[in-house]
């Protein structure tokens, strides 16, 4: 299954949906990817401020993937989503 983030926020909801899937609570995903349960919460709940690094270490622990494409057409609100 793929799915789409277009920010911080959509980002951490999925993270946080695939941890769960996996029945791990963040301590244990904290554990897998090399960092600190904090930071976990931190990532799961769109903060600002998260190292590119951490995020890809939770991925990796996750047994997922980031996907750069081109944009589909969106309504102009999705953009205010970024910011």
């Amino acid at each position: 299954m793929s799915a789409l983030a277009r920010s911080p926020k959509q980002l951490g909801l999925l993270i946080q949906r695939y941890r769960k899937a996996g029945g791990m609570s963040q301590s244990a995903l904290a554990d897998l990817a090399g960092l600190r349960q904090e930071m976990v919460s931190k990532i799961e709940s769109g903060q600002p401020g998260s190292r590119l690094s951490s995020i890809y270490a939770l991925l990796a622990a996750l047994n997922l993937e980031m996907t750069v494409q081109p944009r589909t057409k969106s309504a102009p609100g999705d953009i205010a989503d970024i910011f």
